[in-house]
């Protein structure tokens, strides 16, 4: 910082002008006052308000303390949606965030509404931890409504996944299988201990619900898991898949990008890793089976509408009326 040419007497950022004081931050003047004794003991409150972090400081005490609740995939998105914030609201303290300044930035972020109901949804829940620490009265995000979603549907077909699996490494295609057969989310699936393992099935806690279930051993699942223990590895590690190197647990970015390659080699378009677990509950709904607690939902509600989107309905045609002689 440059030495003052002038006002030598006034402290760092605090400018006099047309007869009052001002604190100067990123281009913003902040008006304190006429008299100078007064504007100092304003200037003390800024700065010291100022200090304290603001905005940025509490989205990142807030997501430290959900983060170890939470899947390293959803920490993940949390972050996103954390920068996306601490940008917004960069020079506001958590009492001056009212409801129109949400409403502000949902509008803003209309085009993209998946992302904009998760940033609003993650402020949301920054605001609650606000609460509970005491540091504001009210949660702004209340009465904001969430952007109108597209609904998800597309169902991949017996042919493609056969495709997509035919592209993909073999240590890919197992976790595919995987996801497949036991229809789990696929953080789920990578999360799979050897000790979850045994005669009776494998058994989950869904990160998301924190449903518990055993999927049952099936044939198919069992040759599965034997296929997957047969994968050459180098160092065995304590989870199901691991990489055949190092011995760690896979990464979701990992499988998440490797789909997305196999997809494109394999002509298949625009299906992502999550519609495996969408075919997978599809599927077994249609073989008579109870999709519902497969899917660890709690409401059957939620499981039906889940399936509806993605089931298509075959209806027979009339027969042509056969012509007089």
């Amino acid at each position: 910082m440059r030495p003052r040419k002038k006002d030598r007497h006034l402290p760092a950022c605090m400018y006099q002008k047309h007869g009052a004081y001002y604190l100067v931050r990123k281009g913003k003047w902040l008006r304190l006052g006429t008299d100078f004794q007064a504007s100092l003991v304003e200037y003390a409150k800024a700065i010291d308000k100022g200090n304290q972090g603001g905005m940025p400081k509490l989205i990142d005490d807030a997501l430290a303390s959900m983060a170890p609740k939470l899947s390293a995939n959803t920490v993940m998105q949390y972050e996103a949606a954390a920068a996306r914030l601490k940008d917004a609201f960069a020079d506001f303290e958590p009492r001056d965030v009212l409801p129109r300044h949400v409403a502000a930035l949902k509008m803003h972020m209309a085009s993209t509404p998946n992302m904009s109901n998760r940033v609003i949804s993650f402020l949301r829940m920054v605001f609650m931890y606000a609460l509970e620490s005491q540091l504001v009265d009210s949660n702004p995000c209340t009465g904001i409504r969430r952007h109108a979603e597209k609904r998800r549907d597309r169902y991949i077909t017996d042919a493609e996944f056969e495709k997509i699996c035919e592209k993909a490494s073999p240590n890919m295609r197992v976790i595919y299988e995987m996801c497949y057969l036991t229809g789990q989310r696929i953080s789920d699936v990578l999360a799979i201990h050897l000790s979850d393992i045994s005669e009776e099935g494998i058994a989950f806690k869904q990160q998301k619900t924190g449903a518990r279930l055993i999927v049952r051993m099936s044939p198919d699942l069992e040759a599965l898991v034997a296929s997957i223990k047969a994968l050459p590895r180098t160092i065995r590690g304590l989870t199901l898949f691991c990489s055949p190197r190092g011995g760690k647990p896979v990464h979701y970015s990992s499988v998440k990008d490797a789909f997305k390659r196999n997809c494109d080699a394999a002509g298949v378009v625009g299906a992502t890793l999550h519609d495996l677990r969408a075919k997978s509950l599809t599927d077994t709904d249609k073989q008579g089976n109870n999709a519902q607690k497969l899917g660890g939902h709690t409401d059957a509600k939620m499981t039906a509408r889940y399936l509806r989107l993605r089931e298509t309905d075959i209806a027979e045609p009339p027969t042509m009326p056969k012509k007089s002689l």
